[in-house]
């Protein structure tokens, strides 16, 4: 059985994720590939019973130690409930944040050890390193105007309630990953039009399947998958 592929998008509030995700798993889902659509925090049972206490803000008086914590208990249960099981049948998991979000908002802007986190990491992911990370970059003040517009008279959970500040130093660390793991990390331009925000997204995700093997032929009535044999 084919080996499949992990993608996870990243980037700051209101980027346009949840949005540019779903597109992108209806193109490959177009071209008959077996597509997994997940989120974290969450995504696992387990994970989702965590998802309520971290975004409701409750851990918050714990600290942010306590936070990395709790995300990766939640990423463990991810990670070996539902994303390595789809990518050892051959699916193409795409995950709404994963390992970088924790990199940049607890270890980043947490102040948390860099040693700390990446034992945490380690522990968390167990070797299961997306094949793919898309960033989408926006300027933190029109992310927070449109996560505001988003949610309406919803209150703004535990991260979009944080200062402009915190938010670019966000902004910046993302750009920082992308720059020292150039192999996995494309960063796309979120303040382009949605259409033109789904082409480069298409373009990155095609042009790393085809270099992992997993090729788009076109056929006259669809596209399919073809595997190279790497992954035969």
């Amino acid at each position: 059985m084919a080996r499949g592929f992990f993608i996870t998008f990243e980037g700051g509030e209101g980027a346009g994720k949840s949005t540019q995700i779903s597109r992108l798993a209806t193109k490959l889902r177009n071209r008959e590939f077996d597509v997994l659509l997940t989120r974290e925090p969450g995504g696992s049972p387990g994970a989702e019973a965590v998802r309520h206490v971290l975004l409701s803000g409750a851990a918050e008086p714990f600290g942010p130690q306590m936070e990395a914590i709790l995300f990766a208990a939640a990423r463990s249960d991810h990670v070996e409930q539902v994303i390595r099981p789809a990518v050892t049948r051959g699916a193409i998991v795409l995950c709404d944040r994963f390992l970088d979000s924790s990199r940049v908002y607890q270890g980043v802007t947490g102040n948390l050890d860099p040693d700390f986190m990446r034992n945490l990491e380690r522990v968390a992911i167990n070797g299961m390193m997306p094949d793919l990370t898309l960033i989408l970059d926006l300027d933190p003040a029109e992310g927070l105007r449109r996560a505001t517009a988003r949610r309406g008279e919803d209150v703004a959970d535990r991260y979009e309630k944080e200062t402009l500040a915190i938010h670019q130093r966000r902004r910046e660390a993302y750009l920082t990953i992308a720059e020292r793991e150039p192999e996995r990390c494309v960063v796309i331009d979120a303040e382009a039009s949605p259409a033109d925000v789904e082409d480069a997204i298409a373009a990155a995700a095609f042009a790393a399947l085809e270099k992992a093997g997993i090729r788009l032929e076109h056929d006259p009535e669809k596209w399919k998958p073809v595997f190279g044999k790497d992954h035969a």
